[in-house]
This record gives C-alpha cells, sequence and structure tokens, in this order.
C-alpha cells in the first residue's frame, strides 16, 4: 500500500478514535465530571483537602435547642413509627421518601411562600471549576426561591436500605461543597439518610478548597425519643432559615 495512503487512513482512524472518545466522556484534556449520586471519600480527597473532626460541642447550639413539641406532635409521630415499623429495612430509596421522609418533612413544612422558601426534590444542581465538575440531582434541599431554586441553604441525603448500595456521607459532602460555594459561606448543615437512621452534618470552609467536617451521632428514627429530637433538630433548621432570610 501506498506510504501516502497509509498516513491518510491512519489519520482519519485517529480522528475517528477523537470523535468516539468525544461522544463517550473521554476527550483529551477534558474537565473530569463527578455526579453527587456516585461520588466517593476516595475522588472527594482528589478534588479537596477535607478532613472529619470531632468536636464535643459542635452541636450543642442545634441539638440543645429550646423548642417544644406539643402533643399532638407527638402523637402523629409515634403513629408514623408505627405505620412503618417493621418495614423499613426493605424499603427502597423510593419507599423510603414516600413512606417516612416526606411525611416529616411535610408536618414540618418547608413551604414558606413569604419568604420564598420551599424543599425541592430531585434538584439539578451544577458546580463547575477550571479543573473539575460536580453535577447531578440531590435528593432533597430547602432553598430559596419559590419556582426555581436560588440559594441552597441544607440538604438531606436520601438512602436506601443500607451502605452496601454506596456511602451518602461523601454525596452529601459534594453537596455541601457546592452550596458553601456557590453560596459564598462558611458554614452549612446537612443530613443523610440510611435506612431509618439519621445523621447530621455541619460543614465549614477552612480556605481555598480546604474543609472540615463533623458528623453527629445516629438517630434512629424508629425510636420516638430518637424521633422527636430529629424534628426538633429539622425544625429548628427551619427557625434559622427564617432568621437568615430577614434580612433580605
Amino acid at each position: 500500500m501506498n506510504t501516502e495512503i497509509e498516513l491518510k487512513l491512519l489519520e482519519e482512524i485517529d480522528e475517528l478514535k477523537k470523535k468516539v472518545n468525544i461522544l463517550e466522556g473521554k476527550a483529551e484534556n477534558q474537565i473530569p465530571t463527578y455526579q453527587y449520586s456516585k461520588i466517593r471519600d476516595i475522588e472527594l480527597q482528589k478534588l479537596f483537602d477535607i478532613e472529619k473532626k470531632l468536636s464535643k460541642n459542635i452541636f450543642d447550639n442545634w441539638f440543645n435547642n429550646d423548642i417544644c413539641l406539643n402533643a399532638d406532635i407527638i402523637v402523629y409521630l409515634q403513629k408514623l413509627i408505627e405505620q412503618n415499623s417493621g418495614l423499613i429495612d426493605d424499603y427502597n430509596a423510593e419507599d423510603l421518601k414516600i413512606y417516612l421522609i416526606s411525611p416529616l418533612l411535610n408536618k414540618i413544612n418547608f413551604v414558606l411562600k413569604d419568604e420564598e422558601i420551599r424543599g425541592f426534590y430531585e434538584l439539578p444542581m451544577k458546580y463547575a471549576t477550571d479543573k473539575f465538575i460536580l453535577n447531578g440531582t440531590v435528593d432533597f434541599v430547602i432553598s430559596k426561591g419559590l419556582f426555581q431554586s436560588k440559594k441552597p441553604y441544607f440538604f438531606i441525603q436520601e438512602f436506601k436500605r443500607s451502605e452496601e448500595y454506596g456511602n451518602p456521607r461523601p454525596q452529601l459532602l459534594a453537596e455541601l461543597i457546592t452550596a458553601v460555594e456557590l453560596n459564598d459561606w462558611k458554614f452549612i448543615k446537612g443530613a443523610y439518610i440510611i435506612g431509618g437512621n439519621w445523621h447530621f452534618a455541619i460543614l465549614e470552609k477552612l480556605d481555598i478548597d480546604k474543609y472540615q467536617y463533623f458528623i453527629s451521632a445516629n438517630f434512629d428514627s424508629t425510636k420516638i425519643d430518637d424521633l422527636k429530637l430529629i424534628y426538633k433538630n429539622l425544625l429548628f433548621v427551619k427557625n434559622e432559615i427564617i432568621s437568615m432570610v430577614k434580612p433580605d
């Protein structure tokens, strides 16, 4: 075969490979993209200087609130436990959302029309830099804006039966980092759920791409004392957000 023809064929093959790589998301010098729902600790640590910290009092102001629940709320929470008793371990993600999480969030009521705040389910979100892109849909976020999210304040990473499906903690942290950067904040709160177990989180930005975070002890939503605390902690978040938007 003529050398010139061979070279031309090789160039055409190379060009085809580049086009295929582009279609498959493998283009040269392409900025790496990470999905919130799939990101792992190893990838999070590759992107950021992030470290888990222990603190005896970081959650004190949040958890040691003076909120009192009336009898009607306590009865509602008891019924919620009874309705889901023995089923939570077998719920898939949608079951968990519909039967346990949504009734709890709806009772607290994060739809605040006067303040233009509400909760968004399955919200598309993106944080892009010249080094990486974080994107995907977040399970639940309380945000400024009634028709579209304008300023995310608090995230809940809902999850399935157990960590066999992946670890929700780095997924939540990636969402919290996104919100901190989009809002130009230093602190933000969130929570993640595995089955009936809730963990609350606080993320703090220390410097450019440098963060530390704190994870609370477990709250078991199948136990009434824990569920009352979960409810109070979420109600505290609601009141805190309302106070934050008042100056607006």
